[in-house]
């Protein structure tokens, strides 16, 4: 190139030679690409520092990860990073803060050459509690480069072992038990109707089945002397006086819920707002344990025993094959007819349905609607072996406990069966199964031991959801293990005994039982619902006198249904 003067103000100006602009810029391209320049030969410059160091471990005794369970109310917790802390900058950088987000004061300790920090609190934590353990972005390298992202442990302290009530012999504390849960059903009923509310925060919301668990537990109320008799054929009168009066029913059954001052429907979703057969079944099977226990030749025991049996034979079962089918059908609206279409269908809770729907004088289904329907030709069947208990009947290991307590309540399994199951066998190893799977404990849900186990439907951090093996969140319902008394005596006393003495300061209230908790992050619900509290009561009862499987087993339409359908049993 040929420099012409005179100079441009930023430099010399340069005259390009016709067509060496291209091989110039190329020059000049691929130097800067290479770092090269004119003469040097010279190699590329090293590379930088590290600019960042890492988070690589955290530990809590034999554990390792970032969340951490059962953790001592005095842990020490160990962090390591990849590189050397700078002791300065970490004073500020590790923060412990509890649930409510108060930060905490900590000891801090330096090992393996400052890369690893262990870190206690200052004073000893809460039992059961959650906490926090947050690591700034701000935390400097001995080399001072800074951490590649901030890190955050979540600690959930251990439950404290202590007993929290003065010990008793375990029939004064199944005495207690039922006395406080029979409070539900007495105290909290409904003031107009005496039906069992669905929940503690429900209002005039009353629920069917609860209802017919509430009657039962009455009954248990009156043989224990919780009550008088007269006290509980006063509230048995109130209860079916509105049931044949007020409550409004569909071909006999009624709603699932409805208004304990006035009798109406009150939906239990959009379209469920018309007949439950199923609840309507749980209802009757109640009503008659009363009519058999109220068997006094007075006028008011032989009304309240008429006002029964017109309830009972209201019911058109036979109306719920809809127009003949071979199955009973669980829901009808009388604005939407069959719109939910929901065949019952077993193996689950509503085998007392077919029972009942078999024992109907006017009403009854035949034996074709049980083996097709229920028992679907015995596709109902399982047959596997779980944690070595055999399951004859259901889904794959077991399901939900409720599915063997709700209709056994009245319905006694003792020697009971027919051409798919021994029943006994069928609600005691699915009990066996569930309570094996608790203490295996294949999940890893803190807690979970041969003392703390049961998984039903109940309500869930979440709000209210089914649980069992293949549902399982480390929700334990105690309505599970011990309304499985009867199946599972022993078992059911070691899970009562940790529910009252080892969670009873956060689980134990004035109905007994609180619906469920989750050890695995200190959660404690504070409601009650009938549907659980009832099963509670009549099952321990059923474990002790048997008096609610005597009363129903003696009802003669329910012997002529059972023989009907195929079954055998001792009292048949």
């Amino acid at each position: 190139m040929v420099r012409i003067p005179p100079y441009h103000r930023n430099g010399p100006v340069y005259r390009r030679r016709p067509g060496s602009g291209i091989l110039a810029g190329w020059i000049l391209l691929w130097a800067a690409a290479t770092g090269c320049s004119k003469g040097s030969g010279s190699a590329p410059p090293p590379p930088g520092p590290v600019q960042s160091f890492y988070f690589s471990r955290a530990s809590v005794g034999t554990q390792a990860g970032t969340s951490f369970y059962g953790v001592a109310i005095a842990p020490q917790v160990t962090i390591s990073f990849t590189a050397p802390v700078d002791r300065t900058s970490a004073a500020s950088q590790f923060i412990l803060r509890d649930a409510g987000g108060v930060s905490l004061p900590v000891d801090l300790a330096f090992a393996d050459g400052d890369s690893s920090i262990r870190l206690s609190p200052h004073a000893a934590l809460q039992y059961l509690s959650r906490y926090t353990i947050s690591v700034g972005a701000g935390l400097l390298s001995r080399g001072q480069t800074r951490l590649g992202t901030s890190l955050q442990l979540s600690l959930m302290t251990a439950l404290d072992s202590s007993d929290k009530f003065p010990a008793v012999s375990d029939s004064a504390l199944l005495d207690k038990v039922q006395q406080q849960t029979f409070r539900y059903f007495w105290d909290f009923a409904h003031p107009v109707s005496g039906l069992a509310r669905e929940r503690t925060t429900s209002g005039d919301l009353v629920t069917t089945g609860g209802s017919g668990f509430g009657v039962m537990a009455l009954l248990v109320g009156i043989h224990r002397q919780f009550i008088t008799r007269t006290q509980g054929l006063d509230r048995m009168t109130r209860i079916v006086h509105f049931l044949a009066g007020q409550a409004t029913t569909y071909h006999g059954a009624f709603p699932h819920w409805m208004n304990g001052t006035t009798g109406a429907t009150i939906p239990f979703s959009p379209n469920d707002d018309g007949a439950d057969l199923v609840e309507t079944a749980y209802l009757m099977q109640g009503l008659l344990c009363a009519r058999q226990f109220f068997d006094g030749t007075d006028s008011a025991e032989a009304g309240l025993r008429s006002t029964i049996d017109t309830l009972w034979n209201r019911v058109e079962w036979d109306w719920f094959t809809q127009g003949g089918q071979q199955q009973l059908y669980w829901h009808w609206s009388p604005d939407k007819g069959w719109v939910m279409n929901m065949p019952i269908k077993g193996w689950d809770e509503a085998l007392i349905t077919y029972v009942l729907a078999a024992s109907s004088q006017d009403h009854a289904i035949d034996a074709a609607v049980y083996q097709n329907g229920w028992a679907q030709q015995g596709a109902i069947r399982n047959g596997n072996s779980y944690y070595n208990f055999v399951l004859p009947l259901g889904p794959t290991l077991g399901g939900p406990l409720f599915f063997s307590q709700y209709s056994f309540l009245g319905l006694d399994p003792n020697g009971l069966t027919d051409a798919y199951a021994d029943y006994l066998q069928q609600v005691t190893n699915h009990t066996l199964i569930q309570y094996s799977y608790c203490q295996a404990n294949p999940r890893n849900y803190y807690g979970y031991s041969d003392a703390c186990w049961g998984l039903t439907a109940s309500d869930d951090p979440a709000g209210y959801a089914v649980h069992d093996p293949m549902q399982d969140n480390g929700v334990v319902s105690p309505t599970a293990a011990l309304s499985s008394f009867p199946y599972t005596p022993q078992a059911s006393m070691k899970a009562l005994a940790f529910f009252y003495y080892k969670l009873g300061d956060r689980l134990w209230g004035p109905y007994g039982f609180k619906d469920a908790f989750r050890l695995q992050d200190g959660w404690f619900d504070n409601d009650y619902l009938a549907i659980d509290q009832g099963p509670i009561l009549v099952m321990i009862e059923n474990y002790r006198s048997g008096l609610l499987w005597n009363l129903f087993t003696s009802c003669p339409e329910v012997r002529t249904g059972l023989v009907r359908l195929g079954f055998q049993a001792p009292y048949l």
